[in-house]
């Protein structure tokens, strides 16, 4: 059930010039993208939505181009892939090497960036976040930032728990780095567990860290997003608790979450797309970040495990999921 109204991050588009939003959309626009997730994932589905509702119909005046890569290795191979396409705008969603490609395949095109886990600006990406320059702008968040606070929210819930197993991989070292770095001040002692080659042997994995402890953490990693059911059936299946960075961990089965609405980034990056393919430049208009973060707890999955969350954190969640 809702406990507080999620604000928006579609609502930025309030601030932009009235007489720009008002412009008739093109004929016909053409979007492409490579991405870990499929099409009909949550933050896809939400795009091409927010996209309708700005005029861009599948079929009629908007081709969407996408293609689903099998492993981090791919991006270069699939945005070459996508500019052949002639796409008006690229998107570059996800960790910093789905922008990297995308920006070394677009050849000018505009770059409308989704950048998670990174900062564009610290890399170089852009000059500011008022005034990018070149041909990239979009939204950014650093999810690595809230590490601590997730560590917080555990202690908070479950104050006994005392070590806590970390998934990660290359696209997530970051995450593993971090959290290594705020653990002792929380007194969680964390045992790392690196992933290297897809699939991700999940089951082995839950097996040896269910008899370490009770709690588990995947990191920020794309493909982690992807398995995500299956990460929290295991969970569950070891007795081991987790908590996730985003909703949609919640929604399939993870304990709780704590972070930004996916879904509401990438229905920004669609305002992004509506406004460059209006005509305005990417170096004019301002990259944005979430303001807004939500906590989920899921009330199912804390009965199947015997557990019960303190009366001040439910009153704080935004939703729980019964």
């Amino acid at each position: 059930m809702r406990r507080r109204q999620l604000l928006g991050m579609i609502g930025g588009a309030a601030v932009w010039p009235i007489a720009v939003r008002a412009q008739q959309a093109p004929k016909s626009l053409r979007v492409g993208t490579a991405n870990v997730q499929p099409r009909t994932a949550p933050q896809w589905v939400a795009f091409v939505q927010r996209m309708a509702e700005l005029g861009y119909k599948e079929g009629e005046n908007f081709t969407y181009d996408a293609i689903q890569i099998p492993n981090a290795d791919a991006w270069e191979a699939s945005y070459r892939t996508i500019v052949a396409q002639k796409p008006d705008i690229v998107l570059g969603a996800g960790p910093e090497r789905s922008l990297q490609a995308a920006l070394a395949a677009a050849d000018g095109l505009p770059v409308v960036m989704i950048a998670v886990d990174y900062d564009p600006l610290a890399k170089g990406y852009v000059r500011s976040l008022s005034r990018p320059s070149g041909n990239v702008t979009g939204v950014y968040f650093q999810n690595v930032e809230l590490v601590g606070k997730r560590l917080e929210i555990v202690k908070e819930a479950f104050p006994h728990v005392k070590t806590m197993t970390v998934f990660w991989d290359k696209a997530s070292a970051d995450h593993w780095t971090a959290l290594q770095a705020v653990a002792p001040r929380s007194g969680i002692e964390l045992t790392g567990v690196e992933f290297r080659a897809r699939p991700y042997d999940y089951d082995r994995a839950f097996a040896d860290a269910a008899t370490r402890g009770n709690f588990f953490y995947a990191g920020g990693s794309p493909f982690f997003f992807l398995d995500r059911t299956r990460l929290a059936e295991l969970a569950i299946k070891h007795r081991m608790a987790s908590i996730g960075e985003l909703r949609e961990h919640v929604t399939a089965g993870s304990l709780m979450s704590y972070g930004p609405s996916l879904t509401a980034m990438f229905a920004l990056a669609a305002n992004y797309v509506d406004r460059i393919a209006k005509g305005a430049k990417p170096a004019d208009l301002p990259v944005e970040q979430p303001t807004k973060f939500e906590l989920l707890i899921n009330l199912k999955t804390a009965k199947a495990l015997g557990l019960e969350f303190p009366a001040s954190l439910m009153a704080r969640a935004d939703e729980v999921v019964e």
